[in-house]
C-alpha cells in the first residue's frame, strides 16, 4: 500500500478547502496531515478525523494563533522543513505556499490548487490598495516581499507532478502564471444537506464574509435604491461599519449566522445575490442546492456553476446600475426558474462526484507514475 502525505496550507477554521480535505481524508483515510499551524479547536476536529498533524515552526512563534498570516514572508521557508522522504504520494492542498514541499524523483506530487497566491500575481495591485500597504517604505517593502514571493512559487510549479484546478476558470489563472495545464475537478458541496424550498418569501439574501473583494458593498448601495425590495445579509468582517452607513430601512445586517440559519435563509430567499469574482464559490451552490435562483456577477467561477436563464442571471459590470437591471430582469421573469431544475443543476458538485473523480484521478496518475509515463 502507498504511504500517503496531504499538505494543507493551515488548520483555523472549517471552510472551503478544508472540505476539500475532508473528503481527501474519506477516500484516503490512511493519509497523514501537514499543516504550516493547527489552531482546530478539539471540537472542530472531526472532519479530519481527529487526526494529528504536524506542524512547521511558524506554529510556536509569538501571536501565531490571531495572526499567523502575518508571517508569509516565512511561510516558503517553513514548508520546505517538512520531511516528506518517507512517502510515494504528496498531495498538496495549496492556494499559497503548500505546493512548494520538497519531494524526490520516485515521489509523486499532486497539487489541488485553488488559485496560484492571488495577493503576490493578478490580485496584487487590488490586495495593495485594500490592505493600506501599497504607500511608502511599507509599501516598497510589501512589494519586494512579494516579487521574492512570485519567484519562489513559480520556481516550486516545478516540483509539481500535476496540478488540479477547482474551476476552468483557475485552471486558465495556472497556465497564465506556471504554464502548467489542469485537471479541473469541482470542490465538494454538501448539496444533500439542502432540501428544496419551492415557495420563496420575498426577500433576496447576501451570505459572505465581510471583506473588501467580496463585492457586499456594492449589493447593499443597490438596494439602498430599490426600497421596494427587501435584502438580508448575513456575515462578519471588517466591512461591517461600512455596510452599516450604506444601509436603508428595507435592508437587515444580521451579522454571523450559524450553519442552521443560513441554511433556513438559503433555502426561502427568492434568489441569492453574489456580487464577487470568485474562483468557485460555494454559497451560490448551495443555494441552487436549495432550489434557490443566483443572480451573479458573470466573472470567474459562478459562470461555470449558474445556468444563465434556467438557475439564474448574470450581471455584466460590478456596478450599481448592472445589479439593479439585473434585479429588475428578474422580477420580470421569476416564474422561468424552476427549483427543482436549479435543484439538479447543484447536484454536478455533489460530495460523492467529488469523491469518484478526485479517487478515479489519483490511481490513473499513480499508474501512469509507476509505469513511468509523463504526467503531462
Amino acid at each position: 500500500m502507498k504511504k500517503i502525505a496531504i499538505a494543507h496550507e493551515w488548520f483555523a477554521s472549517y471552510a472551503g478547502s478544508e472540505r476539500v480535505v475532508e473528503q481527501m481524508l474519506a477516500v484516503y483515510p490512511q493519509a497523514d496531515l501537514f499543516s504550516l499551524v493547527d489552531f482546530l479547536d478539539p471540537n472542530q476536529r472531526r472532519f479530519i478525523q481527529n487526526k494529528p498533524v504536524q506542524t512547521s515552526f511558524i506554529q510556536n512563534l509569538p501571536f501565531a494563533r490571531r495572526a499567523f498570516r502575518q508571517y508569509l514572508p516565512l511561510m516558503p521557508l517553513a514548508v520546505e522543513q517538512f520531511d516528506l522522504s518517507a512517502y510515494d504520494l504528496v498531495i498538496s492542498s495549496s492556494h499559497a505556499v503548500t505546493k512548494g514541499v520538497i519531494t524526490g524523483p520516485d515521489q509523486l506530487h499532486l497539487c489541488m490548487c485553488y488559485s496560484p497566491i492571488r495577493y503576490a500575481w493578478d490580485l496584487q495591485h487590488q490586495y495593495l490598495r485594500e490592505s493600506g500597504s501599497g504607500k511608502g517604505v511599507k509599501g516598497w517593502l510589501v512589494r519586494w516581499m512579494l516579487h521574492q514571493i512570485r519567484q519562489w512559487d513559480y520556481r516550486t510549479a516545478n516540483g509539481v507532478d500535476h496540478f488540479i484546478a477547482i474551476s476552468d476558470f483557475i485552471a486558465r489563472r495556472i497556465w497564465k502564471v506556471y504554464r502548467r495545464r489542469a485537471t479541473v475537478i469541482y470542490p465538494p458541496v454538501d448539496v444533500d444537506a439542502f432540501e428544496v424550498t419551492a415557495q420563496k418569501q420575498d426577500f433576496y439574501l447576501a451570505a459572505s464574509r465581510l471583506v473588501p473583494y467580496k463585492r457586499m458593498d456594492l449589493i447593499v448601495r443597490a438596494f439602498a435604491q430599490m426600497p421596494d425590495r427587501q435584502l438580508v445579509v448575513i456575515g462578519d468582517g471588517p466591512e461591517m461599519m461600512r455596510l452599516r452607513s450604506l444601509s436603508s430601512d428595507n435592508i437587515k445586517l444580521l451579522g454571523y449566522q450559524s450553519s442552521p440559519v443560513l441554511k433556513e435563509y438559503l433555502q426561502a430567499a427568492k434568489a441569492f445575490i453574489f456580487a464577487a469574482e470568485e474562483d468557485f464559490g460555494i454559497l451560490p451552490v448551495e443555494a441552487q442546492a436549495a432550489g434557490t435562483p443566483v443572480i451573479a456577477y458573470g466573472r470567474g467561477g459562478a459562470l461555470e456553476t449558474v445556468v444563465e436563464g434556467k438557475t439564474g442571471l448574470f450581471f455584466e459590470q460590478q456596478t450599481v446600475e448592472h445589479l439593479i437591471g439585473a434585479v429588475e430582469t428578474f422580477e420580470d421573469k421569476p416564474a422561468n426558474f424552476d427549483p427543482w431544475v436549479i435543484r439538479q443543476n447543484a447536484e454536478r458538485f455533489s460530495v460523492q462526484r467529488f469523491q469518484g473523480e478526485f479517487q478515479a484521478f489519483v490511481e490513473e496518475a499513480w499508474m501512469r507514475f509507476q509505469r513511468g509515463d509523463a504526467l503531462e
